[in-house]
């Protein structure tokens, strides 16, 4: 997938499209060194309308004068592009991502405020519980004895949050 732009904007994205398992190419005149990572080719030149060329994702996280030429080369492809901050020059929109211990909560303005998205996300994530992997052992492990065992997916919400009280039961 293609990454353009190498400032803070592009940095923050990184993370997320290497978590996701992007292959990524980062194109940009000045590349933050937060940047240079493993799975990460690093072009420092201006973006070209080829380098969109057997991509799959294109994001744009670079002035608008740029964005708006990614846009019209991934267009062009019938690619999709988000451009980060920049509604006007993308076709799809990302929200915020909050991943912690195999979970992932998601929250999207469909563009309009990506700012609000992302203190949005601060948010839930200050209210997640500090123990999620405690969390998610004791929801894999319920899940398991639960189809075995042919348990209804109706009976079973009501049931996990027992499993859950048990956790802060046994701290007691």
């Amino acid at each position: 997938m293609l990454l353009v732009g190498g400032g803070t904007v592009a940095a923050a994205k990184l993370d997320g499209l290497l978590a996701a398992g992007a292959l990524v190419t980062v194109v940009a005149p000045d590349i933050r060194p937060e940047l240079q990572q493993a799975g990460v080719v690093l072009q420092r030149r201006p973006f070209d309308d080829g380098d969109v060329d057997g991509m799959w994702w294109v994001v744009a996280a670079a002035p608008p004068e740029v964005n708006r030429r990614v846009q019209a080369a991934a267009e062009a492809r019938r690619l999709f592009v988000n451009a980060v901050d920049d509604p006007a020059h993308a076709s799809a929109y990302l929200g915020g991502v909050v991943r912690r211990d195999d979970v992932a909560v998601a929250i999207s303005t469909g563009g309009r405020a990506p700012a609000l998205a992302g203190l949005l996300r601060e948010a839930i994530d200050t209210l997640l519980p500090a123990d999620l992997d405690a969390w998610m052992a004791a929801a894999d492990t319920a899940r398991q004895h639960w189809k075995q065992q042919g348990v209804p997916m109706e009976h079973r919400r009501p049931r996990l949050l027992q499993v859950l009280n048990e956790i802060y039961d046994k701290k007691k």
